[in-house]
């Protein structure tokens, strides 16, 4: 029989054991980070004053919902200016399709008629003053003139009658395809500038909540600025910071457990992405010696428990660990 004395001194010597080993248990490795929502930008697209501003930031939206206004009469004008040009180019093409008209033809064959009686009667007065060359009856300069009349009547001939060709053979292949190519940049000018006027009525691409609206009523924002910022999704998701010495142990599609301040329970989650380029850690990620090593930015999905939560909560994830 063993004495009591002894029992309590083994009691003493395991409970003393359990304490030490629990003392030297390491705790699960953790990383610190904020809740966050998806985020979309909606820049504006010309530089246009905001005329109506239809939500409030925190305002839930659906798609399609118009979000804010900008004048679009700059726009407008300029939209019209290019379905002029766009209408200037069609009856362009309309014109060399149907070829010459029948009067400029007619007026063509009458100028050809008239230039060839002209060269008839330089070439016959030519002729006469050609036959007296022997006599003393005619000077040679009269005589250079007369020839040099006869050549330029029958120049204009040959231009009547080249002019004339052109006309029966209407507009080449090549006048067509130009007026067809500057038509269709004319017509993509227009649908460009269609699309611009659209995008200054400024709508919701997917339902969301409104996180933040930079400009007011009558700013004018420039090109690229965000006139919108979205939040959506139908949850959050957790952006924590990976200490360098547990990169090694955490892989895209481990499970976690997610502890957000204020709240007791743990979420569970899963890692869905995961940096290889590492960075420092951020102030408020500090963990003890990690203030001087680097860390992986990480993003860990939560399930539809997690619904509601708001974004920029402070969280802390704890990894299962090697061999867990």
């Amino acid at each position: 029989m063993v004495h009591p004395r002894t029992m309590i001194r083994l009691s003493i010597i395991a409970l003393a054991g359990g304490l030490l080993l629990a003392a030297c248990a390491k705790p699960s490795p953790q990383a610190l980070g904020t809740l966050e929502y998806d985020r979309i930008a909606l820049p504006a697209t010309a530089v246009e004053r905001i005329v109506a501003i239809d939500v409030h930031e925190g305002e839930h939206v659906v798609a399609g919902q118009a979000l804010l206004q900008l004048n679009p009469a700059h726009t407008q004008a300029e939209l019209a200016a290019v379905l002029a040009q766009a209408q200037q180019q069609r009856e362009a093409l309309a014109e060399l399709k149907a070829g010459p008209r029948k009067e400029d033809i007619v007026r063509a064959r009458a100028n050809l008629a008239a230039d060839e009686a002209q060269s008839r009667e330089a070439r016959a007065y030519d002729k006469r003053l050609r036959s007296l060359k022997g006599s003393q009856y005619v000077a040679a300069a009269d005589l250079d003139r007369a020839r040099a009349a006869a050549g330029s009547a029958e120049g204009r001939v040959d231009a009547a009658r080249a002019t004339l060709e052109v006309l029966l053979h209407g507009s080449r292949p090549e006048q067509i395809a130009q007026a067809q190519a500057a038509l269709a940049a004319a017509v993509a000018n227009v649908g460009a500038m269609r699309i611009v006027l659209g995008k200054l009525h400024v709508v919701a691409p997917r339902a969301g909540r409104i996180d933040s609206l930079p400009y007011r009523l009558g700013d004018q924002a420039p090109v690229g600025a965000p006139l919108a910022i979205l939040l959506v999704g139908a949850t959050p998701y957790a952006r924590i910071y990976v200490p360098e010495r547990e990169r090694v142990h955490v892989h895209v599609g481990d499970p976690v457990r997610v502890f957000i301040d204020g709240r007791a329970r743990a979420y569970a989650g899963k890692v869905r992405m995961l940096r290889s380029e590492p960075s420092f850690t951020p102030y408020y990620a500090l963990v003890g010696e990690d203030a001087a090593r680097l860390s992986y930015l990480a993003e860990v999905s939560l399930g539809s428990d997690a619904a509601g939560l708001p974004a920029g909560l402070p969280v802390h994830v704890e990894f299962p660990g090697p061999g867990k």
